[in-house]
């Protein structure tokens, strides 16, 4: 039984990133989803696809890899906010990730979004992970 459903995410992603896997298959939820969503916005993924099973569902998704060096998109994944110590910030706090080049994934009361964007909305919460 897995007690961090995201931090199970972040670790699929980067075995799979590390492995050279084309697609990766990731059990489904809304906050998965919407990291997902935010993960093709940033062009840090291909494509994704949300298959509908009976019980969970299922998040395929198709990672990017450099053209010439054969070298992931995504270079790390870190994990910020733990069940066991979570880390919140108000709007003036937000981290900048590699001095803008990462981005930062923060769960608000507006939704999930990255930092630069809950900068925009004026709006603080549960910074999830760090992409670069």
């Amino acid at each position: 039984m897995v007690t961090d459903t995201i931090a199970d995410y972040l670790t699929r992603l980067r075995n799979a990133n590390s492995a050279g896997h084309r697609v990766v298959d990731i059990p489904s939820s809304k906050v998965k989803n919407e990291i997902t969503k935010i993960l093709f916005d940033q062009g840090y993924i291909l494509s994704y696809k949300f298959e509908e099973d009976k019980v969970q569902g299922n998040i395929k998704i198709a990672l990017k890899y450099d053209k010439f060096s054969k070298e992931p998109v995504i270079k790390k994944l870190q994990r910020v906010s733990k069940p066991g110590l979570r880390k919140y910030v108000g709007s003036t706090d937000l981290p900048r990730v590699l001095n803008g080049l990462g981005i930062a994934i923060v769960s608000t009361s507006h939704g999930v979004m990255t930092s630069k964007q809950a900068k925009q909305e004026n709006v603080g919460g549960e910074v999830l992970c760090y992409v670069y």
